[in-house]
């Protein structure tokens, strides 16, 4: 795995595998950022949140390409120690919000992010959960952008969403949702 651009551009991110997690793919990571790079433009100064991050690779694909700052929530020990070491080998810890936490118990953040980063277990129904939890206003800025990566099960999406997109990038099926 590999940052895919950016001022991080081509460096490796350290993984998990053989753990039991399943990174986004670098071909679904780019086919991702290049359908939110068409829709938003330019990620120069959004505030992001890679919920169920594991080793981070999301926030830091939008981190290396401006971002902000990265509310980064992971529950797993060993993703969390993957994730920090990430964060580290970047030197994005000042951009970095590390909560070591599940989704469903973690606080909203300081202020509304601009991008969010969904990307549970397959199979679990934890998108579900993580979309209802994220539709409280205190999570989402007005017009936000929300990833949903699934194994291709169908999401119920709450009213404050709407789905704007939907791609296949091998088995990762992405939603892309925007707020009201």
């Amino acid at each position: 795995m590999r940052i895919i651009s950016g001022a991080w551009r081509g460096r490796p991110l350290a993984d998990l595998e053989g753990r039991g997690t399943r990174p986004t793919s670098d071909r679904a990571r780019e086919g991702l950022f290049s359908m939110l790079a068409s829709r938003i433009g330019s990620f120069e100064g959004l505030a992001v949140a890679d919920l169920f991050a594991g080793t981070g690779a999301l926030g830091l694909e939008a981190l290396s390409r401006g971002a902000r700052n990265c509310l980064f929530v992971e529950n797993d020990r060993s993703a969390l120690d993957t994730l920090r070491s990430n964060v580290d080998r970047f030197g994005a810890r000042e951009r970095a919000d590390i909560r070591q936490q599940g989704v469903e118990h973690v606080a909203p953040p300081s202020q509304p992010r601009d991008l969010v980063f969904l990307d549970p277990p397959y199979g679990k129904g934890l998108a579900d959960m993580a979309l209802v939890r994220i539709a409280d206003p205190a999570w989402v800025a007005p017009g936000g952008w929300i990833s949903v990566e699934t194994a291709g099960e169908e999401i119920a999406i709450p009213g404050a969403f709407t789905l704007e997109t939907e791609r296949r990038f091998g088995k990762a099926h992405i939603h892309l949702l925007r707020r009201n």
